[in-house]
């Protein structure tokens, strides 16, 4: 080993690697000896030899000081070309090159002009992006910084054509390479999160377009250059990958328990480096739309997206409106309403969401619960919101056991995630199939929490997920039957698959088990398999084959045969509401004289809201409509008719903060039914401005509806699944008003942003509906929900 090589590792020396701070003290003093060494080869390079208008410069991680002890060293010999000669500059580059290349360091090396410098940088992007970097080593200081000045000029000046270039090529990369918080053997420069995309962040600020986090992201730099120190010193070699044979060394020498403990450390290091890229790289592409749209003075151009958000160059802001210091339930809006327009929470409004939102009460309210859930449901763009969150501190808030699975690597070949990401993209698989089940709601929340188990020291992550979960679900606040349901699914996410590869699906023995394992309930056999795919989906491809989706809808389909026949019914549909209360004689008799009686409640963020008017043809479509125009968004609703009176309640949530006046929804329901449709046209304006998700988003495919033929004696019911969205019940209510049908009451619920509607509708005359005519209104209504 060469003297060079030997002082780079004395240098490194290993004393000092597990201690705080000593990583960047270590690099500094590699970068010094390092120049003190070029100098003294340039010194005996220039020896009796002309040298004038030549010096040796630095790029790459010699010159930002941040080298490792086996780092290469990428030097440009730059000259003035009215100074030597071509011959007499490569005779000099050879006394240069050779004494490097005989001491055994690794050489990327070049020699330029200040205008072969300049076009380099405008041909080839990483030049240009390495050339920013340019530092003196040794020779004539005036044509280095002519050579760097030059080329920072030049990208400043071309910054808004190359933008586009720049984001190519880190997509590029980052598909090529992977995320390096989620491999298990990771390239620490080239992986999304690894040490290229700080020269990118760096090379965007260059360009004066904006600039860059601090703080947090120069610590996980730090970090990553720490694991790639630990590398070079282990195998005495450069590389920059860290492969399992090495893991448990490097973790030795970092002070780590084991190599997971490190893996956890580098991939929370890499997730904030990646956050940092994607937002930095999003606000110069702002910046860039900013100067070349911006005539005269720029105004924001706020979207309004309600609950006192807007959209605003692509990321979702808070507004002046937004009461962030008083309500704990305005972190979980804002997530929901970035979500659900595939837009990420902008750096600012997180902080201002993490320093000054209070903390959810114990147990949370209704309505945090069922924003909660409509997050979960919100599908793909729930992965970048709940990333900003967790880096923000925000979901550790909400779910302090998230910090234990939080960069938690997984090492099995299957998993393509950590532990805390495969959640979420379980989440988003699950989001997917809600219409599949009677509860999407504990669905998602069972997605959410079906690996919470995963650990140190759990023996059963399955049995440990139960535990943790259980208490979870009591701090949210879920009711103790469906908290029962969810932990239930926890605690056997892993059965339904494990028999159906393993045990005969069709042998009683394995149905009875399957049985066993649900509590023998429809709903919640249903969940499982829905869970169960939503699982393997996320872990990757090998844990979800046809072979095993078949074998695994084989065996549900026994088991649920089993279940129906031995319970006479799968016990999934809504019973039709009870008649109310005896109305107040006051109440009565002002509906007789047709004035609608409305009254309204709040309660934790929630209102009620207690509609009594004569019941007459489209009626129903008309209060929804109207809700929807004011902006509510439906929870749940009773209707019910008794003798020519409609007796509805329902349950609304209200974006805009503001709070139902009976007044104002008693005189807008006067005038429409009279005729005049003016207070319904903020609707259709609404409906405009809805966030509509894009094919293959894991959004449910179509809407469901079908004729529960045993549920009423004396009414057909049907059931209707669809994805939420404004006018939603009015547009059902008018269809239902279209096919001359009477909704004699119905239950509406909304879950995970589906609704569960369940109608009970006759003949005017009050008889249930022919074969014929129930397929009629089944198509109508299908029709209706998907057309939008």
């Amino acid at each position: 080993m060469t003297d060079v090589t030997t002082r780079r590792l004395d240098l490194a020396g290993t004393r000092d690697f597990a201690t705080s701070g000593a990583g960047p003290t270590r690099r500094r003093a590699l970068a010094e000896f390092g120049f003190r060494w070029l100098q003294q080869l340039w010194r005996e390079a220039c020896a009796g030899r002309r040298h004038e208008g030549v010096a040796l410069a630095a790029v790459g991680s010699l010159a930002r000081g941040d080298g490792g002890p086996m780092s290469d060293y990428d030097l440009v010999l730059v000259h003035h070309p009215r100074g030597l000669t071509g011959k007499e500059v490569g005779a000099f580059a050879d006394r240069l090159w050779y004494p490097i290349w005989d001491a055994g360091v690794r050489l990327d090396h070049s020699v330029r002009t200040v205008a072969e410098c300049r076009a380099v940088a405008s041909e080839d992007l990483s030049a240009a992006m390495g050339l920013l970097d340019l530092t003196h080593v040794a020779g004539d200081a005036d044509v280095v910084n002519a050579a760097r000045s030059t080329v920072a000029h030049d990208w400043r000046a071309n910054a808004r054509t190359r933008l586009s270039e720049i984001q190519e090529a880190v997509l590029a990369r980052h598909a090529r390479q992977g995320d390096l918080a989620h491999l298990i053997e990771p390239d620490l420069k080239e992986a999304r999160g690894g040490l290229r995309d700080m020269t990118v962040l760096r090379a965007l600020t260059e360009a004066w377009l904006t600039d860059r986090p601090h703080g947090e992201v120069d610590a996980a730099y730090e970090r990553i250059l720490d694991v790639r120190d630990a590398i070079h010193v282990v195998t005495g070699r450069g590389r920059d990958r860290l492969t399992r044979d090495d893991q448990d060394a490097c973790a030795a020498l970092l002070g780590h328990p084991d190599s997971d403990d490190l893996l956890t450390e580098l991939s929370g290091a890499a997730r904030t480096i990646a956050y940092a890229a994607d937002g930095t790289l999003r606000r110069a592409l702002q910046s860039q739309r900013a100067r070349t749209l911006r005539v005269g003075p720029r105004r924001p151009q706020l979207v309004p997206l309600g609950y006192g958000l807007y959209r605003h160059d692509g990321e979702a802001v808070l507004g002046p409106s937004a009461d962030v210091a008083s309500d704990p339930v305005i972190p979980l809006r804002a997530a929901l309403v970035a979500a659900r327009n595939a837009i990420p929470l902008s750096p600012t409004t997180l902080r201002n969401l993490a320093a000054h939102s209070p903390q959810l009460p114990e147990p949370w309210p209704e309505v945090a619960r069922d924003v909660f859930a409509d997050l979960l449901g919100a599908g793909p763009g729930v992965v970048t919101v709940w990333e900003g969150l967790d880096l923000a501190g925000v979901v550790e808030r909400w779910i302090p056991e998230w910090a234990a699975v939080r960069s938690r690597p997984q090492r099995n070949a299957v998993h393509r995630h950590t532990v805390d990401r495969h959640l979420v993209e379980t989440v988003v698989s699950a989001s997917g199939m809600v219409r599949d089940v009677a509860r999407p709601d504990l669905l998602v929340l069972a997605a959410l929490l079906h690996d919470i188990g995963k650990v140190p020291g759990a023996i059963d992550h399955s049995i440990k997920g139960a535990e943790l979960a259980d208490t979870i679900l009591r701090r949210i606040g879920i009711p103790g039957p469906d908290r029962e349901v969810v932990v239930r699914l926890v605690r056997e996410h892993l059965t339904l698959i494990d028999l159906a590869t393993r045990r005969d699906p069709e042998d009683p023995a394995t149905i009875a088990a399957l049985s066993d394992a649900v509590g023998g309930s429809v709903t919640t056999l249903d969940l499982l398999r829905a869970l169960t795919e939503a699982d393997a989906s996320a872990a990757g491809p090998k844990a979800w084959s046809d072979w095993r989706a078949g074998l695994v809808n084989r065996l549900h389909e026994a088991c649920r045969t089993a279940l129906v026949a031995a319970n006479g019914a799968d016990g999934s549909r809504m019973v039709e509401p009870m008649d109310p209360r005896p109305l107040s004689k006051e109440v009565l008799e002002k509906v007789a004289v047709g004035e609608p009686h409305v009254a309204v409640a709040s309660l934790g963020g929630a209102h009620r809201i207690d509609i009594i008017d004569r019941d007459r043809a489209g009626l129903f479509a008309d209060t929804a409509g109207l809700l929807a125009a004011h902006g509510f968004v439906v929870r749940s609703a009773i209707v019910r008719t008794l003798d020519g009176v409609a007796v509805n309640e329902w349950w609304i949530d209200s974006p805009g903060g503001e709070s139902p006046l009976p007044e104002l929804i008693t005189r807008d329901l006067t005038r429409v039914r009279s005729g005049d449709r003016t207070p319904l046209g903020r609707l259709q304006r609404r409906r405009a401005h809805r966030p509509v998700r894009s094919p293959g988003s894991g959004s449910p495919d179509s809407t469901r509806a079908m004729v529960i033929s045993s549920a009423s004696d004396s009414a057909t019911v049907i059931e209707v699944r669809a994805t939420d969205r404004p006018g939603l019940l009015q547009d059902i209510g008018i269809t239902l008003a279209r096919a001359s049908l009477a909704v004699r009451s119905a239950h509406i619920a909304t879950y995970a942003g589906q609704t569960l509607d369940t109608f009970y509708v006759t003949e005017f005359g009050g008889a249930r509906l022919a074969p014929a005519r129930a397929a009629q209104a089944v198509a109508m209504i299908i029709d209706t929900c998907d057309a939008g």
